[in-house]
C-alpha cells in the first residue's frame, strides 16, 4: 500500500518533509501538481493513479485534498483511505467562485510576491513556527504566474466529491482557526460519513502539517495503521 501526498496551493512537495521520517517504513510518493500540466483536478488525480500503482492512501492539504477526493471518486476501488488537511469535499459556491476571480487578478496583478502577503495570514496563525513559514513562503516564490493561475482555476472548477464520503475512510484534519474550512463545517461531512473521523489540530490554522507536524504525523500513521 502506497502514500501519496498532495500538497497545498501556492506550495509545493516540500511541505510534506516533516512527515517524510515518519513515513520512513512506508512507499510514498509525492508529486509536484503543476508539473502534471493542465488545470484540472480531475486531470492531475487521473495522472497520479496512472503512473502510481497499486493501493493507496491519499493525504492531500488544500488542493491536494481535492485531488485526493478526485482520485477517490475516479478509482474508489484502489483507495484504501483518506486524510484531508483543510480539503472541502464539495464544489465551490458562487461566493466562493468569486474569491477565485479576485485570487487571479491578485496573481496577475501583484505576482507570487503579492500572493504571499495575502495569503500569509490566512494559512498560519501567529505563533507558527518560524521555519515553518519560512518555508511556506520560499515556496509560494518559487512559482510562476501561469502556474498559481492553472491552479486557481483548477480549484475553482473541481467537481462535488462529497459521494466519495460514503465509500472511502476519511480523516478531516483541520486547524482550529481554519478560514477556508472551519471545523465545525468540517464536522458535518465527517458526521455523514459512515467511515469518517474529525481530528482538530488546536494550534494551527490551514497547514496543520506544518504547524503542528507531530501531532499530524500521530493522526497520519493511526489512519495509516486502521487502513492497511
Amino acid at each position: 500500500m502506497k502514500v501519496v501526498l498532495l500538497h497545498a496551493f501556492p506550495l509545493d512537495e516540500r511541505m510534506w518533509e516533516l512527515q517524510l521520517p515518519a513515513l520512513a517504513t512506508h512507499d510514498v510518493t509525492a508529486p509536484n501538481l503543476y508539473d502534471l500540466g493542465g488545470s484540472s483536478i480531475d486531470g492531475w488525480a487521473q495522472r497520479i493513479l496512472d503512473e502510481v500503482g497499486g493501493d493507496l492512501v491519499a493525504v492531500g492539504a488544500s488542493m491536494g485534498g481535492s485531488v485526493a477526493l478526485a482520485m477517490a471518486r475516479l478509482a474508489p476501488e484502489r483507495i484504501r483511505g483518506l486524510l484531508l488537511a483543510g480539503a472541502r469535499p464539495d464544489a465551490d459556491s458562487p461566493e466562493r467562485r468569486a474569491g477565485r476571480a479576485a485570487t487571479i487578478e491578485l496573481i496577475e496583478g501583484e505576482g507570487p510576491l503579492g500572493l504571499w502577503e495575502n495569503q500569509r495570514e490566512k494559512l498560519f496563525t501567529e505563533t507558527a513556527p518560524e521555519a515553518a513559514v519560512e518555508l511556506a513562503r520560499e515556496m509560494a516564490l518559487s512559482r510562476q504566474m501561469p502556474d498559481l493561475v492553472r491552479a486557481v482555476e483548477a480549484i475553482r472548477d473541481r467537481p462535488d466529491s462529497t459521494g466519495v464520503l460514503q465509500t472511502v475512510p476519511v480523516l478531516f484534519g483541520l486547524g482550529a482557526t481554519d478560514i477556508f474550512f472551519p471545523p465545525d463545517e468540517a464536522a458535518a461531512f465527517a458526521e455523514g460519513a459512515p467511515r469518517g473521523r474529525l481530528v482538530v489540530f488546536e494550534r494551527s490554522r490551514h497547514l496543520p502539517n506544518l504547524e503542528q507536524p507531530e501531532e499530524f504525523n500521530e493522526a497520519l500513521l493511526e489512519l495509516l495503521d486502521s487502513v492497511g
